[in-house]
């Protein structure tokens, strides 16, 4: 199970300590000096920080502004032990893609959104990290376009529109290794991840229920949404008004 730790510090310092976890971390606002493995290290809003787990490392703020942080603590098989030694030399990674990636990951885990979304988004880091971190990329993720996987998958979300379908689930079921080539070939086959477009089919789900006569509330549970103030923000993100003023207009 992976955690989520969102804080703003402006004079604690953390003493030496391990994890038993990968952290992984952003910085919002100011600057984080830390050492690690004896070498000192910062940490800055540019850059994405990766510390391995059983390395001992500290942890304080550069300036009196302090700083604020958001920090993924990964399970220790998201990434083999033998690249622990990597992270050691190089935790600091500028890349702008991956920072926003781990960016879009916080959004999804704070707003609770669709499980696939969460799913979909954490094995894209996981590629990225690999990638920086000298692991040869799987066959699968050099695949190119895969239409039959990416129309099985298409099947298998229209099928569990109401129940839904983890992304490790969906691999299983279609006996496909790698889950990232299950999002990648699916958004090079109809231009959507599939998180979105199952997200879209619970919203016309919603509208058509809504039309029916049921409730913002009924529909949104009946949809597929964890309760109505999940379905509102898809509702208005899709369509512009919320459930409740597009079933009385329709009326």
């Amino acid at each position: 199970m992976h955690e989520v730790f969102h804080a703003r510090f402006t004079e604690h310092s953390y003493p030496s300590h391990t994890h038993d976890t990968w952290t992984l971390l952003i910085v919002d606002d100011g600057m984080v000096r830390y050492g690690l493995d004896r070498y000192e290290h910062g940490a800055v809003q540019a850059w994405v920080t990766l510390l391995p787990p059983d390395v001992p490392h500290d942890g304080r703020p550069v300036g009196p502004e302090g700083f604020r942080k958001r920090v993924l603590y990964l399970e220790r098989d998201v990434l083999d032990d033998g690249l622990i030694g990597a992270a050691v030399d190089e935790p600091s990674l500028a890349d702008p893609l991956l920072r926003y990636r781990v960016h879009q990951l916080h959004q999804v885990l704070t707003y609770r959104s669709e499980d696939l979304e969460a799913h979909s988004r954490l094995v894209l880091i996981r590629e990225r990290l690999l990638q920086h971190l000298g692991a040869k990329p799987r066959a699968a993720a050099t695949r190119s376009r895969d239409p039959g996987v990416a129309q099985a998958l298409r099947d298998l979300l229209d099928a569990r529109v109401e129940q839904g379908v983890s992304l490790g689930e969906a691999a299983e079921i279609l006996d496909e290794r790698h889950p990232a080539h299950l999002v990648r070939t699916f958004r090079r086959e109809f231009g959507i991840p599939p998180h979105l477009y199952l997200t879209g089919r619970r919203v016309d789900l919603a509208r058509r229920f809504l039309l029916s006569g049921h409730t913002p509330a009924q529909a949104a549970t009946m949809a597929g949404f964890y309760d109505q103030s999940h379905l509102a923000r898809h509702f208005r993100r899709f369509l512009g008004i919320s459930p409740a003023h597009y079933a009385r207009s329709k009326r």
